[in-house]
């Protein structure tokens, strides 16, 4: 048995769908995944007979649930992630990931539980998300002579990253002018719910974090928000994806002052 087909079947007895890529590179083997990574399969005998035929096809599975989210340190002659990287933990808006991959560029892969986030990417801070409609190579493949090798797992992690979170750190918005003033007496609260409630979609959780940093500055607590996470849940957000939202802009508030 190959290294290969051992890691792929390793893969598939966690219930992780596969998918072949061509030997030492990252695009799908076409030949036998015609679609793609949307031919990835937990079938065991069809793996067998991928990596039968290709020894050395490197192993790809897609990202998003029910896999993982993968947050992606790029390491390119123009730049690296790695500032961001360390950006984003010291003020704490990454999670603990359950498992750390070094890739072969020099830079890593930090697993979190899968969601149906889209993709993303924020290429000045040379940092990519591979969600629902991604995916990425796992070890042992190897591209360009130099493989994927897994540093470090936590298997008992379950906190999800928030792509949109990360976004909003990396890249603050630019200041609104029709946004409430910050309030001179309590939190603010009632004006930037009132501000909330114009938000349409696109900018919906972009402005639920904006605004609950605006208000954790002037002196809210973490539950004070929560008015203002109910308002954008009427405006159409999801439940979960507004109350983590919301912890994300409180903990990395806090955290910053």
């Amino acid at each position: 048995m190959s290294p290969m087909l051992a890691g792929a079947l390793a893969l598939v007895g966690r219930g992780w769908p596969v998918f072949p890529c061509i030997p030492n590179g990252k695009k799908p083997l076409g030949e036998l995944v015609p679609n793609g990574f949307h031919g990835a399969t937990t079938d065991i005998e069809l793996v067998t007979r991928w990596w039968t035929t290709y020894p050395n096809a490197n192993v790809g599975v897609p990202t998003g649930h029910p896999t993982v989210d993968a947050f992606d340190v790029d390491v390119k002659p123009a730049g690296t992630g790695w500032e961001a990287f360390n950006r984003l933990k010291r003020a704490d808006v990454l999670p603990v990931p359950l498992a750390v991959v070094r890739t072969p560029s020099g830079g890593l892969h930090a697993y979190y539980p899968g969601t149906a986030q889209a993709c993303g990417s924020l290429p000045k801070h040379f940092i990519d998300f591979k969600a629902a409609g991604g995916y990425v190579l796992v070890p042992p493949s190897i591209v360009d002579g130099r493989p994927y090798e897994l540093i470090s797992e936590r298997p008992e992690a379950r906190d999800q990253l928030n792509w949109g979170a990360v976004k909003q750190f990396l890249n603050p918005p630019r200041p609104i002018t029709t946004a409430p003033r910050r309030s001179t007496t309590g939190t603010g609260i009632p004006g930037l719910a009132a501000w909330l409630a114009t938000q349409t979609k696109g900018n919906r959780n972009r402005g639920l974090f904006w605004a609950c940093c605006r208000a954790v500055e002037n002196g809210a607590t973490e539950s004070d928000l929560d008015e203002l996470v109910r308002v954008i849940i009427a405006q159409g957000l999801d439940e979960r994806e507004a109350h983590r939202t919301a912890a994300d802009a409180f903990r990395t508030t806090r955290r910053t002052a």
